[in-house]
């Protein structure tokens, strides 16, 4: 029986956003390991199995822009309740999915529960705690939400391998369930703070169906082939879609993203970077796990044990990285961030030929050391770039940068895959793409300064 007090309503409500949160970044992690097993057991392609995480990705990053305003509508604690449920549900749907076609098909609503889930969590945090406490609420939230991210490969291969590749997605119904009772019992009167703005629908449709064209296209051109009409139509579609929601999205009063911010180097410079540091991700999760199996002969669960350096140390960094920033500013730890991982997937795809595995270790390490300073230094300078007024819409953007860097990571990592069979080639990529944003964010972030129309 829950305890629950007018003095700690508070903190029981933390742990179910926290379990939010977790959720989110679990189903991030724990997919890729098993992708193989999935594959035998379904009779799936290979491309299949490449929907199997990006159908997720897609859904997710094509509506968590929107995912928040939703509350300003249907009201955060119901919101949140259907978003969990919704979760929870697709889960067990995909754990009984018979066909590929079913699987992919519970993936991309699990991607709309993630849409919901993901800005809420932050939303309801800042809204029930005082702000001299949300710091360290929103730091309890993103230990806890690390600690996920780093099961799921473990976890994945331990299911894969020992048990059945459905628990993967079966053991997400129990913790929804806690949270919904959890906050049915504790959310009490929350005063809620609504976003008069209306809600950008034709920007969401013209997003959605511009970066879903787009990836659909670089993921299938391997198997229908890059100079097919099939391929080029929907390429040339998404392309020019993709523009009429910029150009919409400029002259729209209340734009679902307001791209004038882009203006601002430093804010322009440090979504990049966390753009960059989903794409590293998910290529890493998905084709570093397929490599350890396919080229290194690893089961599912010693292949996520492998994988294991890259985010185990990741919920004991996070808190010193965010004191050495307060102290210090973002531009230069996130500068750092970015020439570590360049480094780091440098060295993971120079020694992949070679494949042995302690070589690889020393990169893992330094890229683990790297994940937090591209996340925490520019999502702070991403925040400090703006307006007070602003920093709702700059939030937003840094969750749709971020999840944009999955799902097309993602896509180009698949079509580079299925063109050439090398693992090497998708990380001599990345390296590539490093290096670049390692120049643009050299020149583009500035050094921390007060915030606009803010007096030191």
């Amino acid at each position: 029986m829950l305890q629950i007090s007018d003095d700690n309503r508070k903190w029981w409500l933390l742990t179910a956003m926290a379990g939010g949160l977790g959720l989110v970044l679990f189903d991030e992690t724990v997919v890729g390991v098993a992708l193989p097993v999935i594959r035998a057991e379904l009779g799936m392609s290979e491309i299949a199995s490449h929907w199997v995480v990006n159908s997720y990705l897609l859904v997710f990053a094509g509506l968590v822009a929107i995912g928040g305003r939703l509350g300003d509508v249907f009201g955060l604690r119901p919101l949140f309740l259907s978003g969990t449920a919704l979760f929870g549900l697709s889960s067990t749907a995909a754990g009984f999915a018979p066909t590929t076609e079913l699987l992919i098909f519970a993936r991309a609503v699990q991607g709309v529960g993630a849409a919901i889930l993901f800005p809420l969590c932050l939303t309801i945090i800042t809204t029930i705690f005082p702000q001299e406490q949300q710091g360290k609420a929103l730091g309890i939230n993103g230990t806890i939400g690390t600690v996920f991210l780093a099961l799921g490969p473990a976890v994945g291969g331990l299911f894969a391998d020992f048990i059945s590749w459905r628990w993967i997605f079966w053991v997400n119904p129990f913790l929804t369930v806690a949270m919904v009772v959890v906050v049915v019992k504790a959310w009490g009167n929350v005063e809620e703070r609504k976003d008069p703005r209306p809600l950008d629908i034709p920007g969401l449709v013209l997003l959605c169906a511009g970066l879903g064209l787009v990836v659909f296209a670089l993921m299938q051109a391997p198997d229908y082939g890059w100079g097919r009409s099939i391929t080029i139509i929907p390429l040339v579609a998404g392309i020019i879609l993709s523009v009429a929601f910029v150009v919409f999205e400029l002259r729209h009063r209340a734009p679902l993203i307001d791209l004038e911010l882009f203006s601002n180097s430093t804010f322009a410079a440090s979504n990049t970077i966390v753009f960059l540091a989903q794409f590293m991700k998910v290529c890493l999760f998905v084709f570093g796990a397929l490599y350890f199996q396919s080229e290194l002969g690893m089961s599912p669960f010693v292949a996520g044990l492998a994988i294991l350096p890259t985010v185990a140390p990741q919920p004991l960094l996070a808190a010193p990285t965010g004191v050495i920033i307060d102290r210090i500013g973002s531009r230069v730890p996130a500068l750092a961030g970015v020439i570590f991982a360049f480094i780091a997937v440098a060295w993971f795809a120079a020694v992949m030929p070679m494949q042995n595995y302690w070589l690889i270790l020393p990169a893992f390490l330094l890229w683990a050391v790297a994940m937090p300073l591209l996340f925490i230094g520019p999502l702070k300078a991403n925040m400090n770039a703006v307006t007070p007024e602003h920093q709702g819409q700059a939030g937003g953007i840094a969750m749709s940068a971020q999840m944009l860097g999955g799902t097309i990571g993602m896509a180009v990592a698949s079509a580079i895959f299925s063109t050439t069979k090398s693992y090497q080639a998708i990380f001599a990529a990345v390296a590539l793409l490093t290096l670049a944003v390692l120049i643009y964010a050299w020149f583009g972030m500035k050094r921390d300064a007060a915030r606009p129309n803010e007096v030191i």
